[in-house]
């Protein structure tokens, strides 16, 4: 039986519509049709424009058909956090705050996505300002519980099929642990990768873009697409990015060296979660050393809170000083908390966060990756939280490459991810790497 448009992954469309199989008006058309059936359940999105996604489309088999240059996502629709800036679609930012608010031009990452030929169908529900207090969108897979946050309804709108590729944003776990939950792929490169300019800023050390996708060569596409030097992002660099797709299809050439640090709050997973990494780290064996961590490295947890409450409280004041009544009871408490910081505390955090990153380049001189929990277990019901970030924390703070493989399934039959991470800016060795994992388990079972 033919696979209906809307389940193929984004590296399959582009084959087919490149070669004439498919156009991208039949892509799109599948892919909103099934919005519409499963999306009052899910409640992914923002905002959907779905008349423009198919004028977009149209002009995509138009160029195709003229013979005209087309871009590596020509005519694939993808979806965007509604904190991503975007000139023809408002940007809400997940609160009332900004209701109606509408850009005047597009964000850096926009513009790379329309240059490659990408249909931007519409917005994903996030939290509010990114940060924790959860919206509407449940999981795909069971809507009595939470897809996490702060990406969620990217997240959820991949896992749905609603679109094959999705954007969202991570500082601290807002990539990887939603992509866990809903069981897609996620991926966060390295951070200064991917620019963050039309991006709402909640923190300038830790924000980082990240992507969503359905297969590993998927998010190595899309993160090909988004990279590149931006001098408007501080935290963006003038040289090569490593070449993901590239990455994700290689083999390793020798086998991996993988480790476990055992952090002290691991105590927080799930029995269900701990029984099936275990049982991966039992199938990779020899290949992954297990060893205590420092518990200095367990600190670095508040040292991430503090620069994420400091910087968030700097850069969002006029819209905590103006609209602080209208911030949820979950955030009032973290901007109050976050105006007590001093200076000086924030800057003796940023210098921890400096020796991290040191530590680490020092790690990865003797691993390949390191292999980590992705979540505590299961996404929670809907209405308890978004889940606990702490398993992302350190990495996030530290700016390394990360990518959640969704290999586990838990007790409620809902989905756990595995999370590998690899050395700054080698994130194609850490898709070779996830790559091989990936074959290795399977050849295991």
């Amino acid at each position: 039986m033919k696979l209906a448009p809307y389940t193929l992954t984004a590296t399959e469309a582009v084959k087919a519509i490149a070669s004439g199989r498919l156009s991208s008006v039949d892509l799109v058309k599948s892919c909103l049709a099934q919005i519409t059936e499963t999306d009052a359940s899910i409640e992914a999105w923002a905002h959907m424009d779905a008349e423009g996604a198919l004028a977009q489309a149209a002009e995509c088999d138009r160029i195709r058909k003229a013979g005209m240059g087309i871009g590596p996502l020509h005519g694939v629709p993808v979806g965007l956090k509604d904190i991503i800036d975007t000139s023809d679609m408002p940007t809400e930012r997940g609160t009332p705050i900004f209701a109606n608010r509408q850009p005047s031009a597009d964000a850096r990452i926009v513009e790379l996505l329309r240059e490659a030929g990408a249909v931007i169908m519409g917005k994903t529900v996030t939290t509010e300002l990114a940060f924790v207090h959860a919206n509407q969108t449940r999981n795909p897979n069971n809507p009595d519980y939470s897809p996490g946050g702060s990406s969620s309804g990217s997240a959820a709108a991949v896992a749905a099929c609603h679109v094959p590729l999705a954007v969202g944003t991570q500082t601290n776990g807002s990539v990887i642990r939603p992509a866990s939950f809903c069981g897609t792929f996620g991926f966060k490169p390295s951070r200064g990768v991917i620019s963050r300019d039309g991006i709402l800023q909640t923190s300038d050390t830790l924000d980082q873009v990240g992507c969503f996708a359905r297969s590993l060569e998927d998010v190595a596409l899309l993160t090909d697409v988004l990279g590149s030097y931006d001098q408007r992002d501080s935290c963006s660099f003038a040289r090569p990015r490593p070449n993901m797709s590239a990455g994700a299809v290689a083999e390793a050439p020798v086998a991996p060296d993988l480790a476990w640090l055992n952090l002290p709050f691991y105590d927080r997973l799930a029995p269900d979660a701990l029984e099936g990494i275990e049982a991966v780290l039992d199938v990779l064996g020899p290949r992954v050393t297990r060893m205590s961590a420092a518990a200095t490295l367990a600190n670095l947890v508040g040292i991430q809170a503090r620069i994420h409450e400091y910087e968030i409280c700097k850069h969002q004041a006029e819209t905590f000083d103006g609209h602080f009544d209208d911030l949820s009871a979950d955030l009032q408490p973290i901007v109050s908390r976050g105006r007590q910081i001093s200076l000086a505390e924030y800057e003796d955090a940023l210098v921890v966060k400096t020796s991290a990153q040191e530590f680490f380049e020092d790690f990865f001189t003797e691993f390949d990756a390191i292999v980590a929990p992705a979540a505590a277990g299961e996404a929670p019901k809907f209405g308890a939280g978004t889940g606990d970030p702490i398993f992302c924390t350190l990495w996030t703070l530290a700016g390394l490459p990360c990518i959640t493989l969704p290999l586990l399934v838990g007790e409620n039959n809902l989905p756990i991810g595995v999370q590998l991470i690899g050395p700054v800016e080698k994130d194609d060795r850490l898709l070779r790497t996830a790559r091989w994992l990936q074959l290795h388990l399977a050849q295991a079972t």
